[in-house]
């Protein structure tokens, strides 16, 4: 159950959008227009925004540059996590994770069985955490983005939530770098 916490102050997030696509590029980037219209309209901060080709290594490339530059808290990239030969998005995603969130690709396959039962199988959404920064990759269609964020992102992203978020514990993520 989501509740917001009204006696808590919203925390806006520097959020990247990445899409990945062999493609689409500035004018027909729906699904990454359709993020950036979510998190502005939530609150958030637009921190960096690119497109880049279905190619592994740029994948990873682009997830390490935002992740290690500190300019931004949460990576979002849309596109490539089917089943299909080009689709390694996962893969670019795992190649940089230091830890997998193993829940969000079930809740956010919850949500999509009650959108479109059964297909929700050929999704390989994945979240994960590298050096302070949360990274989550969905699905092209505008439909998958639309219902991680109002489902799933929109709540963990917002600080106000109860009984738990991602931005509180955000300051924590990398604490053990910290230690002596």
């Amino acid at each position: 159950m989501s509740r917001i916490d009204d006696t808590r102050d919203f925390i806006p997030a520097r959020i990247a959008i990445l899409t990945v696509s062999d493609t689409r590029g500035p004018d027909d980037d729906r699904s990454g227009d359709t993020l950036v219209a979510r998190l502005q309209e939530a609150g958030h901060a637009l921190a960096a925004r690119a497109i880049v080709t279905d190619d592994r290594e740029m994948i990873a490339a682009k997830l390490r540059e935002w992740c290690d530059g500190g300019a931004v808290d949460v990576v979002i990239s849309t596109g490539g996590t089917g089943l299909t030969g080009r689709d390694v998005t996962v893969e670019a995603h795992r190649d940089v994770y230091e830890k997998e969130i193993e829940a969000f690709s079930i809740v956010f396959t919850h949500v999509s069985m009650q959108k479109i039962g059964t297909s929700a199988v050929q999704s390989r959404a994945t979240g994960g955490v590298r050096n302070g920064t949360y990274l989550f990759a969905l699905p092209g269609s505008t439909g998958a983005c639309n219902d991680a964020w109002d489902e799933i992102l929109k709540w963990q992203l917002d600080y106000r939530h109860r009984p738990c978020n991602f931005i509180e514990i955000l300051p924590r993520l990398d604490e053990h770098r910290r230690r002596k």
